[in-house]
């Protein structure tokens, strides 16, 4: 798989039926290896490792209805309270980051309603805080710290 722009991480892997399956640690379960699946187990473990957020916190690939259309989040970290602290969108390494991208995650986000978004297709990521005052979201340097509140 290709390397991406993310520390490099120890993971779990086997071979079944030909195709090559990765572990998830927040599933419990091995997963077919997809160039985004590769992007989402490494964004996964950089919300557990650099941002020391907590595993538990953290849910995969989960399904929530937009206008009547089931679709699938990449990610979510959950506040102690049950509300969404962190909403992350996953692309494969050749799917650029556009402007479809972020209405694509804003979409998810008017379900979800989470104080942060993430993007990324392992090589270029963005993050936003939302302002639901302004209805807009704010390009953020870094992700925050996580704070149990």
């Amino acid at each position: 798989m290709q390397k991406l722009n993310f520390p490099e991480y120890p993971f779990r892997f086997k071979n079944s039926e030909n195709k090559t399956a990765i572990f998830d640690e927040i599933r419990k379960k091995f997963i077919v290896l997809t160039p985004e699946e590769w992007v989402r187990q490494h964004t996964v473990r950089f919300l557990i490792t650099a941002m020391q957020y907590p595993k538990s916190y953290i849910n995969v690939e989960k399904a929530i209805t937009i206008h009547g259309l089931t679709k699938r989040y990449d990610a979510v970290v959950f506040r102690p309270d049950g509300t969404i602290f962190l909403l992350v969108e996953c692309k494969a390494p050749s799917v650029a980051i556009s402007q479809d991208t972020f209405d694509q995650i804003a979409r998810y986000n008017m379900v979800a309603k989470a104080e942060y978004m993430m993007v990324t297709n392992g090589l270029n990521h963005y993050f936003c805080q939302m302002d639901y005052e302004q209805e807009k979201y704010v390009f953020l340097r870094d992700l925050p710290e996580f704070k149990k509140q």
